[in-house]
């Protein structure tokens, strides 16, 4: 009985010879020995299957950004981004369009995949990072001569015509109020810190206090708080700053350091009484400002704070209002950035230099704080209007007591 052969190998005259086609690529081997042939008849028809022409044709969008981002990409952005721009990518473009090869992707198509993600109400900021990194990634492709054009580079964006949500700073009234409502809170010095310094939240939660300099009196932002979920789990870790710029030093202004001390002292008090109790980990363990069990004090709890303080204030309002027989006062919502944007507003209302706002801010460009500054400005020039008063400021005529005629002005006067 003859030896059944694999497919694609035949017996000629005591040698062995190997056929295939893999997506126009003719492979034919030779050779004596079966065993070592088709180890390379395997291996041949595996490379061909690799080879650009074959990706070319079979890779999808998902298989292909995945590769791209893990070789490309990956490297470059910081460690705790890598998850939540992959699963951008997924919930967006990997999901209206991921299971379409790349060299069937049209312009078309990535236009349809956005207006189904605004009428699904995917945020505009997550559809615009989302397509920022799909042009990149197909780029790349069309770089390594995957695919003739980039599909990405005509689609008309849904937030072109959106005017972007402006950022309002709070009223020095409305500072004053929020922070006198803090006065008895286990987060006032936070809160003051805030307002003194515009650090952003990340920064606030991963300020130690080895960056607190009493003697040169200044605070040092090195690191910056950083939460997410991996696989389920909840990581709290402290990395680099967002920015180059932003790491800096920010001279003690106002009330900073007699809040500073007072915050030492009141959390040193705390982990005495609370002992083992105290929720600091090791690696969070110096932390400037927790909460009042010593965990970090993430976005989410500064948010939920501030709408705890808001919800007191109004409440306090409408009881006042209610006694004073009028309408309450409308007291707004605002977010922890809102207040990174007031000590900027605060700066400029106090004739501060744009540069040295920049330096403090941490602004990679000074053109994110002049678009604060021109905020201010435009606010500083209704007032100033105000001031011109009228062309004509006399109260009385000094001439109505004259008898004088007066002359008809027409088109033939001047002759």
């Amino acid at each position: 009985m003859a030896k059944k052969l694999p497919r694609g190998i035949r017996e000629n005259k005591g040698t062995y010879e190997a056929r295939a086609m893999i997506n126009g690529i003719k492979i034919t081997l030779y050779g004596s020995d079966l065993a070592a042939l088709i180890e390379e008849f395997t291996e041949a028809k595996e490379k061909a299957k690799s080879s650009q022409d074959y990706r070319k044709n079979r890779i999808t969008l998902n298989e292909w950004f995945e590769e791209w981002f893990s070789t490309v990409k990956a490297h470059r952005v910081k460690e705790t981004s890598i998850n939540p721009m992959k699963n951008n990518f997924k919930r967006t473009f990997g999901f209206y369009i991921g299971s379409k090869k790349i060299r069937d992707i049209k312009p078309m198509d990535v236009q349809q995949a956005l207006n189904t993600m605004e009428k699904d109400g995917i945020s505009n900021s997550a559809m615009r990072e989302a397509l920022g990194r799909l042009r990149e990634c197909m780029d790349f492709a069309l770089g390594s001569q995957m695919i003739s054009v980039n599909p990405c580079l005509i689609v008309e964006v849904p937030w072109t015509y959106k005017k972007a949500k402006e950022e309002i700073a709070l009223t020095q009234e409305e500072q004053n109020e929020f922070l006198n409502e803090v006065e008895d809170s286990w987060y006032k010095e936070m809160f003051y810190f805030m307002f003194l310094t515009g650090v952003r939240v990340g920064e606030l939660g991963g300020l130690q206090w080895p960056d607190i300099n009493f003697t040169r009196k200044i605070t040092e932002i090195n690191r910056s708080l950083s939460c997410s979920y991996y696989n389920g789990e909840k990581r709290e870790i402290l990395v680099t700053p967002k920015t180059v710029n932003s790491t800096r030093q920010i001279p003690f202004m106002g009330e900073i350091e007699e809040i500073l001390k007072s915050q030492r002292e009141k959390q040193a008090r705390l982990k005495k009484e609370l002992g083992n109790r105290w929720r600091g980990k090791e690696e969070l363990g110096d932390l400037v400002f927790t909460t009042s069990m010593g965990s970090p004090c993430s976005r989410y709890i500064v948010e939920k704070e501030i709408k705890k303080v808001i919800k007191r204030m109004r409440e306090k309002e409408a009881v006042l209002a209610v006694q004073e027989h009028r309408e309450p006062k409308i007291i707004r919502d605002f977010h922890p950035h809102t207040i990174r944007h007031t000590f900027a507003t605060r700066c400029f209302e106090k004739k501060m230099e744009p540069k040295v706002v920049q330096k403090l801010m941490g602004h990679s460009s000074i053109s994110i704080t002049m678009n604060i500054y021109t905020h201010v400005l435009e606010n500083k020039m209704n007032e100033e209007i105000q001031k011109f008063g009228s062309a004509n400021t006399e109260q009385t005529n000094p001439y109505a007591d004259l008898n004088i005629p007066k002359r008809t002005i027409t088109a033939m006067s001047h002759c």
